[in-house]
């Protein structure tokens, strides 16, 4: 039968005759056979299924191996031996081929249980094992992945799973696809996905097979002397547990046993990955991948892998079934790639067409990519402005796709730079600093120069002036403005945490300070912004003379000067009216300003104010274009020279209307005086007309009355003058009680101090710090609070019209707490000129008493508010600063000339820590300085939301809010606001909306300064990346210590006490590698 039946097949008879013919034998064998016939039925058929020419002798083998074991298993189990699997598996040279293990598969299925059973099973999990060691094809391997997924008795068992599991994966690397095509490629995916998901199976039920697995896998990708391995390994990754993905990439980016080859082939290739159709997860680990390189930078890796498969990643946009994990990789590579253009700029020539195709793919997929790649551009070139010839074309591509808003771009470009990814070595070692979280740049302290660094972040923050400086063009004649253009550049794009001034310190140093000492913020201001502006105008003119001798025209009329970047930015201008007193007469000269000093009124002022109010009132609320004349003559000896004060103002604009209900006894009794003798005048020229004697009588009446008066006149006199110099010794008993309390606020300063660097010393564990940050929060909140409905209620008070105090007197009679608001008030008031300080008026051509009134004509754009707290004392001979807090409002009306009001945003607030202008430490709280819209009329003077607020402390740069600003001398009694900064809102339609993204871009900068900072850039990530691997060498070698690791790991912030501490790294910086300007 079996010779008939192999006749039958091999024959060249048509096709549907042998299958009548094979139908007929099968029939016959399903009917009792002798044990000789069924072997031989049983021999040919695996000699068709294995070594058949085409399908129908495979069909046919298959079809006999089924009959026999279903009607004769007897016969079958004693064929089918381990012996005959031998055999069948190693028939041919190298491993066996897929049709034998699948005839191996189908027997498997039909025989019976028992001892012959058992040792076929035992012999195939010996040969699996050798057939994968021999590195077969993708067939094969996957043949065996059938074979063992639907008998997994043949699975090895014991050491030999794990090995078994580790050379699938030297399998899977070796795999090529063997035919071209769409068929070829389909069958290829299929057989890689088969013996991945035996991978996955074999996991499941031995998790601890699956790290080893991970080093082969490593091992096979990092190899860099054999060819590269299959793609087909991508299929691997989609069945790792995510678990596991930080512990396997923080072991790997910190084994030293790695070399920097290897990571960059292993990295490399796993980027390649990106093109296996059906991997998941592949870009996450590709991406957990590179953030660990960034943790412990190394910068070299990443900068070498971006630069040389970003092209390759962006190419793989165009396939839908890939677009997704290469998008994400793109995106990660190009916002962290931030210290240089080069990355970005490769891409240039890629994205019109790629734009096009997605445009024409017309899909989903394609809009969403679409979408996020226009994003991704508007973030690239928001980062690297300065190249419009490249950046046309790709702008043109994607000027109809939605543009982000500045606020998002940060956001992208801060979350994902390499600096930004927190290294764990940092733990064991704090030199290793990262940039800020804030996305903000700190300032070295060189040595007593926190008062530079707090006004050069000041000015920073002040978002038009810093637009102005960038946009300087590169051949200008102005040294000075060109050195702060460069050194705001690296603030806003170096990758460092801080950047050391020095170059710029040294052009702009005030030559009468010392260096190394503490100086005074305000009088380096000062001084800057006169040498910035004098530098301009003197340039402008030098250009102005060059143009007219090169040009051979006749000359022309020069141009008017025009306005500096000082003035537009901080210039305003004041004019001072003065009234002769006597003539009434007025002066007035306009003058320009850029910034107002604002000093203290003395505290027994206030609280003579108090005292005296009804007394005092006309004339505080006096005014210049009105007759006062009496006022200078009813109170000569109360006036004196010292200087009126008048609350003008509570957020309004000084009144103009002269109170006569103020006048008090002595002005109304000055006229009742002269009615009277008016009217006696006419009496008496009656009674001269009726006779002589009684014009006698009463003349000599007159003379004993006009005795008596000057009697009564001079004992007033006598009694005023005693208690005038009694008033005085009180006052000079005030001045000396006053002294000794600002004494003993000192040493209460410094005990507090004291005590508090103990309490900050005592505090060795992270549970207590926590702890007490928390609790010191909660007080700040809360005492927040209750400043605000404070502040709410003396607001409301004040806008209320109606009789009573004006509201600045009210708050000088409390606890002598002070506004901005009334430091401006006593700013305005006006100015008696008496005794040694009259007036020359012209008028009179003599000295006479008169009043000083200054008013603002004009605001600036940035309004520059010193408070004077340093005043000489006499007595120590030294400057002493006055600590009173005074409360900043986050919205200030300023009132103008003409009954005009300007809303004004608090910007940035400079801190003084200490207790002289000669020591102590300066840092600065600040948000963006942008314009933000005017108030709609007749709205309610709330502030505007509450940008986000940083505190500027040297190097160290961190997130605050307008509340700390406020609290920070109820806190820290030494720590007092001292320089302020304001900025105009500008009227509704004067300018962009703020929220609009062109309203606020930073601009473009010049070429070489681009390639300034792209070159310091990756000099920082190479210095970062030597220090990390000296570093961490140092501490691999060290011996394992809990106690050596717990000290590294204490949080000791400086931020403890006040946020002050003036040194060479102040503000809790540890030692940069410093860049100079």
């Amino acid at each position: 039968m079996d010779k008939i039946l192999e006749a039958v097949v091999t024959s060249s008879y048509p096709a549907s005759v042998k299958q009548g013919l094979v139908r007929r034998v099968l029939e016959a064998a399903r009917q009792p056979l002798e044990r000789e016939q069924c072997l031989a039925l049983l021999a040919l058929g695996t000699r068709l299924y294995v070594s058949g020419a085409d399908e129908l002798p495979r069909r046919v083998g298959c079809q006999l191996l089924h009959v026999a074991g279903r009607h004769h298993p007897e016969v079958f189990a004693e064929f089918f031996s381990a012996r005959r699997v031998l055999r069948l598996l190693q028939g041919g040279t190298g491993p066996p081929s897929a049709r034998a293990l699948a005839c191996v598969q189908l027997c498997l299925q039909l025989l019976p249980e028992g001892p012959g059973a058992d040792e076929v099973f035992a012999l195939l999990r010996r040969e699996v094992l050798r057939t994968v060691c021999e590195r077969p094809g993708p067939a094969v391997c996957a043949q065996v992945a059938r074979l063992l997924a639907r008998h997994p008795r043949c699975v090895p068992d014991g050491p030999h799973r794990l090995l078994f599991c580790q050379q699938l994966v030297r399998c899977l690397g070796r795999f090529r696809c063997p035919a071209e095509g769409e068929e070829g490629a389909v069958e290829f995916l299929e057989q890689a996905q088969q013996v991945s998901g035996l991978l996955a199976q074999l996991w499941r039920a031995q998790p601890a097979a699956i790290l080893p697995c991970l080093k082969e896998l490593f091992a096979v990708i990092s190899c860099t002397e054999e060819e590269p391995p299959s793609s087909a390994l991508a299929s691997v990754v989609q069945h790792l547990p995510l678990e596991l993905m930080d512990g396997v990439v923080r072991n790997l980016s910190n084994d030293d046993s790695v070399t920097d080859s290897q990571m960059l082939t292993a990295i490399s290739r796993m980027i390649d990955w990106v093109s296996w159709p059906l991997g998941k997860n592949i870009d996450k680990w590709i991406i957990a991948l590179l953030k660990g390189l960034a943790a412990v930078k190394k910068f070299s890796i990443l900068i070498e892998v971006s630069l040389a498969k970003i092209e390759k990643v962006f190419s793989k946009l165009l396939y839908p079934i890939v677009r997704g994990a290469a998008l994400s990789v793109l995106k990660y590579m190009l916002l962290t790639f931030q210290h240089s253009h080069e990355a970005f700029h490769l891409l240039l020539p890629h994205i019109p067409p790629m734009v096009a195709s997605l445009v024409k793919e017309d899909s989903n997929s394609g809009t969403s990519c679409l979408e996020q790649l226009a994003e991704l551009v508007h973030c690239m070139v928001f980062r690297f402005p300065g190249f419009p010839d490249l950046y046309e074309p790709v702008m043109e591509a994607i000027k109809d796709l939605h543009v982000p808003n500045e606020d998002r771009i940060k956001q992208l470009l801060g979350q994902d730079a390499w600096t930004s990814q927190k290294s764990e070595l940092a733990g064991f070692y704090p030199r290793l600093m990262a940039k800020s979280d804030t996305g903000k740049i700190g300032l070295i302290n060189l040595g007593n120069t926190c008062y530079v660094n707090s006004i050069l972040q000041a000015l920073f923050m002040a978002s038009d002036f810093r637009h102005c400086v960038l946009r300087l063009t590169e051949n200008n004649s102005q040294p000075l403005m060109t050195k702060l253009q460069w050194l705001f550049a690296f603030l806003e794009h170096s990758q460092r945490p801080a950047i050391s001034p020095e170059n710029f310190l040294s052009a702009s140093w005030t030559p009468w300070f010392s260096p190394g000492t503490q100086q005074d913020c305000s009088e380096y201001l000062k001084y800057l912004l006169d040498r910035l502006h004098e530098e301009e105008k003197t340039g402008t003119r030098i250009c102005q003379k060059l143009k007219q001798s090169s040009s051979p025209s006749p000359p022309e009329e020069p141009p008017g000067p025009s306005a500096t970047s000082v003035e537009k930015m901080f210039g305003g201008k004041i004019v001072t009216r003065i009234c002769c007193l006597r003539c009434l007469n007025v002066s007035s000269r306009e003058e320009a300003f850029t910034d107002l000093s604002l000093a203290f009124p003395p505290p027994e002022r206030c609280r003579r104010h108090h005292h005296h109010h009804h007394h005092h009132r006309r004339r505080r609320l006096g005014s210049v274009g009105l007759p006062a004349e009496d006022t200078g003559s009813q109170e000569p000896s109360r006036a004196g020279p010292r200087r009126q004060r008048k609350h003008c103002i509570t957020g309004g604009v000084p009144p103009t209307i002269l109170d006569m209900e103020g006048l008090g006894p002595h002005g109304l009794g000055g006229q009742s005086g002269q009615e009277e003798k008016v009217e006696k005048g006419e009496s008496t020229e009656e009674e001269e007309e009726a006779g002589e004697e009684e014009k006698e009588e009463e003349k000599e009446e007159k003379v004993k009355e006009e005795e008596k008066v000057k009697e009564k006149v001079e004992e007033k006199v006598k009694e005023k003058v005693e208690k005038e110099m009694e008033k005085v010794e009180k006052e000079k008993e005030m001045e000396k009680v006053e002294e000794q309390k600002v004494e003993e606020e000192e040493r209460v300063v410094q005990d507090e101090e004291e005590t508090v660097k103990k309490k900050v010393e005592e505090q060795e564990e992270e549970k207590e710090e926590e702890e007490v940050k928390e609790e010191k929060e909660m007080e700040e909140e809360k005492e927040a609070r209750d400043e605000k409905e404070e502040l709410a209620e003396g607001a409301a008070a004040a806008a209320v019209p109606g009789p009573g105090p004006p509201r600045s007197a009210v708050a000088a009679s409390g606890d002598s707490s002070r506004s901005v608001l009334d430091l401006v008030n006593y700013f305005l008031s006006p100015e008696r000129l008496t005794s040694e300080n009259r007036y020359h008026c012209e008028s009179c051509a003599s000295l006479q008493d008169a009043e000083k009134v200054v008013e603002l004509s004009q605001g600036p754009r940035y309004l520059i508010l010193t408070l004077l707290r340093f005043s000489f004392d006499l007595r120590t001979m030294r400057r002493r600063k006055i600590l009173d807090d005074v409360s900043v409002p986050l919205l200030l009306r300023l009132p103008l000339a003409g009954g005009r009001g300007q809303a004004y945003d608090l910007c940035s607030v400079v801190v003084h820590s200490g207790l002289s202008s000669e020591s102590g430490h300066y840092y600065c709280y600040a948000r963006e300085g942008a314009a933000r819209p005017a108030p709609a009329p007749g709205a309610a003077e709330r502030p505007e939301p509450d940008n986000q607020w940083y505190l500027f402390n040297d190097t160290r740069v961190s997130f605050s809010s307008f509340e700390s600003v406020s609290n920070v001398t109820s806190f820290f009694p030494k720590d007092t606001a001292y320089v302020l900064f304001y900025r105009q809102r500008p009227e509704e339609g004067s300018e962009a909306e703020p929220g609009s993204p062109r309203a606020r871009a930073e601009p473009t900068l010049h070429k070489d300064l681009m390639e300034a900072i792209s070159k310091d850039n990756i000099l920082f990530l190479q210095e970062q990346e030597k220090e990390a691997r000296s570093r961490a060498a140092y501490i691999s070698a060290l011996p394992a210590s809990p106690h050596w690791r717990r000290g590294f790991d204490e949080d000791k912030d400086e931020d403890k006490g006040p946020p002050g501490g003036c040194s060479p790294a102040g503000g809790g910086g540890g030692d940069f590698h410093r860049l100079v300007f």
